[in-house]
Order: structure tokens, then C-alpha cells, then sequence
């Protein structure tokens, strides 16, 4: 199993209704990928700024392929996002997992 690491920053004022565009569009997004196991988002608030923290959980670099394109190593973003995030990191990180409870 692969782990795909994301972070993203907002405003603060943003935090909310980001958190709420992640759920409604992100999540059945990454669901809909056959071989895409689950996720947590995280986040919190330090400072003014929104920071979230996603962790997909894949199957292995071909499903990840299969959702984010042959550069897997690339951020993928909505068309949504540039009304939220404040930059757009241009990688994400993956890790194999070699143990889970």
C-alpha cells in the first residue's frame, strides 16, 4: 500500500467553507479511483492561516497513476481551489506503508 501525502494553506476566514469544498468534491473524487482505500484529512489553524493535511491510502503507484496522471508525483488540483488556497505546492509525497492497525 502507498501513502499520498498533500498539504494545502488557506486564510483562516477560509477554513470552513474549504473543509466543506473538500468534502463535497475532493472525497467522492478520490472514492470513485478503483484501488484507492481511504484518507484522512487533517487540519488546524496556526496563525491566520488554514493548513490541511490529506493522506490517500492507494493500492499501489499505478492506481495512484490512475487517478493523478503518469507525473504521480504532481499536486492535483479542482479548478476551485484558486478561490481558497493561498499557494499551490507543486509535489506531493508518497510513502510506502509497511504497517497499519
Amino acid at each position: 500500500m502507498i501513502a499520498r501525502i498533500w498539504h494545502g494553506k488557506t486564510k483562516a476566514k477560509d477554513f470552513d467553507a474549504y473543509s466543506e469544498f473538500l468534502k463535497r468534491v475532493a472525497i467522492p473524487d478520490y472514492q470513485k479511483t478503483k484501488g484507492f482505500r481511504s484518507l484522512s484529512f487533517l487540519r488546524s489553524i496556526k496563525r491566520d492561516e488554514g493548513h490541511f493535511l490529506l493522506i490517500t491510502y492507494w493500492e499501489n503507484l499505478q492506481v495512484i497513476k490512475n487517478f493523478a496522471g503518469e507525473d504521480f508525483e504532481k499536486a492535483k488540483y479542482y479548478p476551485e481551489d484558486n478561490e481558497f488556497l493561498l499557494e499551490f505546492e507543486e509535489k506531493v509525497h508518497h510513502h510506502e506503508v509497511f504497517a497499519a492497525i
